[in-house]
């Protein structure tokens, strides 16, 4: 050490020394986040915001995204993206206006994705495990619709755990939207109000469009 160093009061060499490890740190806290802001905006643009924070989603954002358990359902999901209703059989007759529409608007929105469509699966897990109206299945079956019916899990606790997933955030009896990570991110009213299907035909399309997963399906 210097004799002009050894002139140098204690105090004053700690204070240099601490301001060099705050300039230290907080050179390396802007170094982290501007590793992180692709990452960040991604993110946010796969949850339909616009760049500048407004909100343009119809349907409402699940934050963080509820990760499915594919044990939980007898289809594919991973790999997919998945409209989902869950309704007992026993109430979803040809009548039901609630049910019925909750369906109609599931076709209508996978088939205006036109060429796109073939990304996005249609399920209805049929809560009560009874005979579906056979005048339900002859509209929205499999092969025209593209709708996949199936039951609740026969294992109690995996039942429990699908039950308490599906009815977070009061979403029970939403329309919820599946990624294909598979994990729910967004879901939707049925209020039988005319927004519906443009609201969430405009959601599903950005979101095809700014997330590549499952184009190969």
């Amino acid at each position: 050490m210097s004799d002009k160093e050894l002139l140098i009061p204690a105090s004053q060499t700690d204070a240099a020394i601490n301001a060099r490890t705050r300039r230290g740190r907080i050179q390396m806290l802007l170094l982290l986040l501007a590793c992180a802001s692709p990452v960040i905006a991604s993110y946010l643009a796969y949850y339909v915001f616009k760049p500048e924070g407004g909100k343009t989603n119809f349907g409402t954002l699940v934050y963080p995204a509820q990760e499915l358990n594919p044990a939980w359902l007898s289809v594919p999901i991973q790999g997919k993206w998945t409209m989902l209703i869950a309704r007992p059989a026993s109430d979803c007759q040809i009548k039901d206006d609630k049910c019925i529409e909750a369906l109609f608007l599931m076709r209508q929105v996978k088939v205006a994705m036109g060429r796109e469509s073939k990304r996005v699966q249609l399920l209805w897990v049929n809560t009560d495990g009874k005979p579906v109206d056979p005048e339900v299945t002859k509209i929205y079956d499999e092969q025209s619709a593209g709708l996949k019916i199936v039951t609740l899990p026969t294992d109690p606790q995996l039942k429990a755990q699908f039950e308490e997933w599906l009815n977070k955030e009061g979403s029970g009896q939403q329309i919820q939207l599946i990624d294909p990570s598979p994990a729910k991110m967004m879901f939707f009213p049925v209020t039988n109000s005319p927004k519906e299907f443009a609201g969430m035909k405009k959601d599903l399309e950005k979101l095809l469009k700014l997330n590549h997963k499952g184009e190969k399906l």
